[in-house]
């Protein structure tokens, strides 16, 4: 509700600011065009994630990754980080935080482990994972407009390099901070009956629909017609085989709310001087487009603290235009995807990561993360701001 509140606010002070001719009606006719089918995506994918999760899919997938990793608590870790990452890459780092968490919170506390290292895989993961594609967050849908609507293969093959740089580093991370708890044993129940419980229907069902879902996500297609069709099939099914899952909290209205509000009110700062501000701060670097490596380096580290400041999509928003060419686009975004580590509200996913943790009781401290947080940035954005800028 909190959010709602202040997207309601959002909305209002950006209605106000076209009623007062700060923002044309022709710039929010256009800023419409660019951002509900953004908005549709979001909304499709969330309810299409929830019900993949009601199917029981996720709970399937958590139950046969104990058995694969036949009583090895780092095999089971490799088992969730690559979940993470891959749930991350193909429906998002909000998918990730909210249904993926308290799963594998769950998986590591039924198998004797501590849940804390699954847990902080699951987040470092869903914010540094979500540079591979356009889907993998909001930023790098917004971002493909700047980009000249490229192709989902030509984003990827842009961010390939930061992106599995910003993927690898977390995951060492996880292995060094953890590695007592990573190397010891846990026993292998064979029980099923969690399993039979679960409708086979609606379970083969969310499997064909998530198998077809993903390589449409990546086809070139715009991302919201394949989504929006994946969750119409669901909701079929749903309504045939089990018509209380489907209520109206499987729409992200909170989200979409405050989303809609901060384009309009980000769009109309941009003629108080926020595109000045945000281009003194980006700079030109070296050369004259800019694209030098101390400047690319810059550029990621401006957004990255922005996003810690006020959270990455208004940090993405508000040097956006200032940033320019594609190297220094593919730099920005590194710094507002896999920079929010440091502070709670650097990205929504670690907001609903936490709560999802306050509600299962597993305890956290913020100084702690924040620590591993500060260390862990620069070695994330330097490295991977430079193989941004590579051709």
């Amino acid at each position: 509700m909190p959010l709602a509140i202040i997207g309601a606010a959002l909305f209002v002070l950006g209605l106000a600011a076209v009623a007062a001719g700060l923002l044309p009606w022709s710039a929010l006719g256009a800023l419409a065009d660019r951002v509900v089918p953004i908005l549709g995506f979001v909304a499709a994918i969330t309810v299409v994630t929830e019900l993949l999760n009601a199917s029981g899919l996720f709970e399937w997938i958590a139950w046969h990754f104990r058995r694969w990793g036949r009583g090895s608590a780092l095999a089971l870790w490799i088992l969730v980080a690559a979940l993470s990452f891959g749930a991350t890459v193909f429906l998002s780092l909000d998918t990730t935080a909210v249904l993926l968490t308290p799963i594998v919170v769950v998986l590591a506390r039924r198998c004797g482990l501590p849940p804390l290292p699954f847990a902080l895989t699951t987040v470092w993961l869903a914010n540094t994972g979500s540079l591979l594609l356009p889907v993998s967050n909001l930023t790098n849908l917004l971002a493909l407009h700047a980009l000249g609507n490229i192709s989902p293969a030509e984003f990827a093959l842009r961010m390939a390099l930061p992106a599995l740089w910003c993927a690898l580093i977390p995951a060492l991370a996880v292995i060094v901070l953890f590695r007592k708890g990573l190397t010891g044993r846990y026993t292998v129940d064979l029980g099923t009956a969690h399993m039979d419980a679960a409708d086979p229907v609606l379970l083969r069902l969310g499997t064909v629909v998530l198998a077809l879902l993903l390589p449409a996500l990546v086809s070139g297609v715009a991302v919201w017609i394949p989504a929006t069709a994946a969750a119409v099939v669901l909701v079929a099914g749903f309504a045939v085989r089990r018509r209380s899952a489907l209520k109206w909290a499987l729409v992200p209205w909170q989200l979409i709310l405050f989303a809609g509000g901060l384009f309009i009110v980000m769009e109309a700062l941009q003629g108080l001087g926020a595109r000045e501000l945000a281009a003194w701060a980006l700079g030109s670097g070296e050369g004259s487009s800019g694209q030098g490596p101390l400047d690319l380096v810059r550029v990621a580290a401006v957004g990255a603290v922005g996003a810690n400041l006020v959270d990455n999509l208004p940090a993405y928003l508000a040097f956006e235009a200032a940033a320019g060419s594609p190297a220094r686009l593919a730099a920005l975004l590194v710094g507002v995807n896999a920079g929010p580590l440091i502070t709670p509200w650097a990205s929504l996913a670690t907001l609903i990561w936490h709560e999802q943790l306050r509600r299962l009781g597993v305890q956290i401290s913020w100084w702690g993360y924040a620590a591993a947080g500060t260390v862990l940035v620069p070695l994330l954005i330097v490295p991977a701001a430079l193989l941004a800028g590579v051709p």
